[in-house]
């Protein structure tokens, strides 16, 4: 397909998107290393008076948690920590649960620690003083996963006790700087007029100020350069990525959120974030050196849908027009029903609103079933992902999540089943290699 009409047919994905108010922010798309497709789409904030343009900032939520991440790195790097040293050798005065806990816990979400009290926390002060105060955690470290955000907070502190520097003036000058960062801001405040401001579909800002700092703000091009430096191996080798690229075990992230490697290269780098209304994904293919980046400041839950139809575009194939979620329209109806009447439910309004609404992925069901395996209600979860996969036979995700519900279930032999189904449908499943290894032994 000649470039210019992938360029033209991704131009339609997100200006129709934006008329339907599913859309607004920034985007950036390289292919073969270069970018083919760059936009900034709709407003600065709620009151839609200001248009934005490429110049501005978006918080990318959790997708900041690599910069920490990558810093800790650099310091093992120059010899000045391990990351099997405990976090107490660095911030002694913590409680006594701090020598348990290694440098590689936090960066793999597995120390235990309980989540930021982000109801009363206000600044970093106030939460270190309230981890003085916890006298126990969650569980051992090293023995389970907790997305949260003190393993990062930590992170932080450890870098600025080594450096002898704020985290701040250490990104600045090891992060940023190295990569040509130049529009990049650590925790922007009301008075940067090139921050977008994030609200909701009801006109309602979000705040913009986190309680606990170290946050970084990009445009496009930088988001870009932060990738490329990555997938590039420009602030960190190749072995020390891979510690930071796979998280502890199947469907659990470290500090670059996942992907994987062959040898020593990238092979995928995949990390979104949020933050209020802030969304933001990025999606590094690197063998085909391809670049998603998304960024938007009216989050629609969509994002992971727009990359999957950018890259059915870049592929050549068709594509799905972003659509209204279902679970949006009609979430509340369906959180009382059954497995069985959501189908029925689902069935109806498929055929009623299939114009405005997104019936043709397999990621609506798919997220039905999860709620329902989030509550524990596994029948109804094996219903839909079985109907899923019924609908969808040539997706290897909805096999996954039928292989999940089973392994949750208890049912090694048909988890086993389905997980080698998902794998021989798409084999750079890591996930389903790590669970068919541990199901079959």
């Amino acid at each position: 397909m000649a470039q210019t009409s992938k360029t033209s047919q991704l131009d339609s994905l997100i200006l129709k998107a934006n008329r339907l108010g599913l859309f607004n922010g920034n985007i950036l798309i390289a292919e073969n290393n270069k970018v083919i497709y760059k936009n900034a789409v709709g407003f600065t904030d709620y009151t839609q008076k200001k248009r934005l343009t490429e110049k501005y900032r978006f918080h990318i939520g959790s997708i900041a948690k690599e910069f920490s991440a990558v810093g800790i790195m650099i310091l093992k790097e120059q010899g000045k920590l391990n990351l099997e040293d405990p976090v107490s050798k660095y911030i002694p005065e913590l409680p006594s649960w701090a020598s348990k806990i290694h440098i590689l816990n936090l960066l793999q979400y597995t120390s235990g620690l309980p989540d930021v009290k982000w109801k009363s926390v206000q600044n970093d002060a106030e939460n270190m003083v309230n981890l003085m105060h916890t006298e126990k955690l969650d569980f051992e470290p090293g023995t389970q996963y907790a997305y949260n955000n003190n393993n990062v907070f930590l992170q932080k502190r450890i870098i600025e006790r080594i450096a002898n520097l704020s985290f701040k003036t250490f990104a600045e000058r090891n992060l940023l700087k190295p990569c040509g960062m130049n529009s990049a801001i650590i925790d922007p405040d009301s008075t940067d007029i090139f921050i977008a401001r994030a609200y909701d579909n009801h006109k309602k800002e979000s705040r913009l100020f986190y309680p606990v700092g170290g946050w970084i703000a990009v445009t496009l091009d930088d988001f870009y350069k932060w990738s490329k430096a990555i997938t590039d191996f420009k602030l960190i080798s190749p072995a020390s990525t891979k510690q930071i690229l796979y998280g502890f075990g199947p469907n659990t992230q470290a500090g670059l959120g996942g992907g994987s490697m062959k040898e020593n290269m990238i092979t995928i780098h995949k990390h979104d974030g949020a933050s209020g209304n802030y969304k933001a994904l990025l999606v590094s293919t690197v063998p085909k050196g391809r670049t998603v980046i998304l960024m938007t400041n009216n989050n629609q839950d969509n994002v992971f849908a727009f990359d999957i139809s950018i890259q059915a575009i870049l592929d050549g194939k068709p594509y799905t027009q972003i659509k209204k979620s279902v679970l949006d329209g009609f979430g509340k109806e369906m959180e009382s029903l059954n497995g069985q009447q959501l189908l029925a439910f689902y069935t109806q309004m498929k055929k009623d609103h299939n114009e405005e609404y997104n019936f043709d992925g397999d990621a609506t069901l798919n997220e039905i079933g999860y709620n329902y395996l989030r509550k524990n209600k596994l029948t109804d979860a094996i219903l839909i992902f079985t109907y899923n996969t019924k609908q969808f036979p040539e997706s290897g995700n909805v096999f996954d999540s039928l292989g999940e519900a089973y392994y949750k279930q208890g049912n090694k032999e048909l988890a086993l089943l389905n997980y080698k189904h998902a794998l021989e449908l798409d084999p750079e499943n890591e996930a389903a290699k790590k669970i068919i290894e541990e199901l079959s032994k």
